[in-house]
């Protein structure tokens, strides 16, 4: 039996869930009153100009790299995070989601994160 289009689910929005991770944590910053929406615009786009994406993208991992790249930049602007504090935090999870079998949820214990200083 086919499924009439009433009832096909919707395409997921993101590809990947660091993508919906990354977004949600760019707007919820903004929501915070941390920067204007015009001003990030502006940041991500000169991040795509700067790799070269001048074509249209489809939201995969080049679109989300680039604004992971701008989100990072701007978190050592506005110094909430440092690029070693980033740096440290991403080694942390890639060491745990290595040290994860498949299929299980990754989790960083509370040692492993970086520390402010």
């Amino acid at each position: 039996m086919t499924q009439s289009p009433q009832n096909t689910p919707p395409a997921p929005v993101f590809s990947q869930p660091w993508h919906a991770q990354v977004f949600a944590l760019t707007v919820h910053l903004h929501a915070q009153g941390l920067f204007q929406w015009p001003d990030w615009a502006a940041r991500f786009g000169a991040t795509l100009a700067r790799h070269g994406l001048n074509r249209s993208l489809d939201g995969g991992d080049d679109y989300f790299a680039a604004w992971l790249e701008t989100l990072e930049h701007w978190l050592a602007e506005a110094a909430l995070a440092q690029p070693d504090q980033v740096e440290a935090l991403r080694a942390a999870w890639e060491a745990a989601y290595l040290a994860t079998p498949h299929g299980a949820p990754v989790h960083l214990a509370a040692a492993d994160l970086p520390t402010r200083g």
